[in-house]
C-alpha cells in the first residue's frame, strides 16, 4: 500500500516587496557609476581633492536620483495596476456572464476538463472579488494584493547605490591618492555585489560577479580613455 501524501510546509523569497531589484540595481549603479568617474577624472590628472568631491557630489545626487526614480516608477506602475483592475471590475458589472465565459476559456487553457471548467467558473463567479482576481492575475500576470511598496523601493536604491558609490572612494577617503587603488576598490565591490546577488538566482556565484566585474571595467576603462585624452588636450 502506497504511502499517503503530506502535505509540507516550504517558503519562497518575496518578490512582490520590490526591495530586491531595487537593492540590486542600486548597489550595481552606485559602483558602476563612481568607479568610472574616479577613473575618467583621476585620468584626466584631477587632484586628489577633487576626485573625491567629484566622487561625494555622485553619490549624493546618485542616490536621491535613484531613491526619486524607484518611487515614482512604482507609484506609476502600482496606479496603472488600479486603472485595470477597476476596468475588469467594471467589466465583471457590465457583462458578468460574459466574464464567466471569459473565465472558462482560461481555465479550459490551463487543462481543466469542460464540465469541470464549467463547474468551477460557476462556483468562482458567485464571489466577485474571487472572479475579478482571477482575472487580474491570469490577464495581466499581477496579483492586485501583491503590489511593491514605492517606500521600499525607494529607500532600497538610496541605501544601496550610497554604499556601492562609496566603495571605490575609500582610498581618498582615508588620504590614500592612488587611482589604481580606487579602481581595484571598485572592481571588488562589484565582484562582491555580483556574487551576493547570486544568492536570489540560479546563476552561480562566480558567474554573477565575473558579469558585473566585466561591466564596471567597460565603464571605467571607457571614461579612463576619456579622461585621459581630456586631459592631454587640456594641458
Amino acid at each position: 500500500m502506497l504511502p499517503e501524501a503530506e502535505a509540507h510546509e516550504h517558503s519562497h523569497a518575496d518578490v512582490s516587496g520590490g526591495w530586491l531589484r531595487a537593492a540590486v540595481f542600486g548597489a550595481m549603479d552606485g559602483l558602476v557609476t563612481n568607479t568610472a568617474l574616479v577613473a575618467g577624472v583621476g585620468a584626466g590628472g584631477a587632484a586628489a581633492q577633487t576626485v573625491l568631491l567629484s566622487g561625494v557630489a555622485s553619490l549624493v545626487a546618485g542616490a536621491i536620483s535613484m531613491a526619486l526614480g524607484e518611487y515614482t516608477s512604482v507609484t506609476t506602475q502600482n496606479e496603472q495596476l488600479e486603472l485595470e483592475v477597476a476596468k475588469e471590475r467594471g467589466e465583471l458589472e457590465r457583462n458578468p456572464e460574459g466574464e464567466r465565459h471569459e473565465l472558462v476559456a482560461l481555465l479550459l487553457a490551463g487543462g481543466v476538463d469542460d464540465d469541470l471548467a464549467e463547474r468551477v467558473s460557476v462556483q468562482l463567479s458567485r464571489d466577485p472579488e474571487t472572479a475579478l482576481r482571477l482575472h487580474v492575475v491570469a490577464e495581466m500576470g499581477l496579483s492586485p494584493e501583491d503590489t511593491p511598496s514605492p517606500k521600499v523601493a525607494a529607500l532600497s536604491s538610496f541605501v544601496t547605490f550610497s554604499v556601492g558609490a562609496a566603495v571605490p572612494l575609500l582610498p581618498y577617503l582615508f588620504g590614500l591618492d592612488l587611482l589604481w587603488v580606487a579602481l581595484v576598490c571598485g572592481g571588488v565591490g562589484l565582484a562582491v555585489a555580483g556574487a551576493l546577488s547570486s544568492r536570489f538566482t540560479p546563476r552561480p556565484w562566480w558567474w554573477s560577479a565575473l558579469r558585473q566585474l566585466l561591466f564596471g571595467a567597460l565603464a571605467a576603462g571607457t571614461t579612463y580613455l576619456i579622461g585621459s585624452a581630456i586631459g592631454v588636450a587640456v594641458s
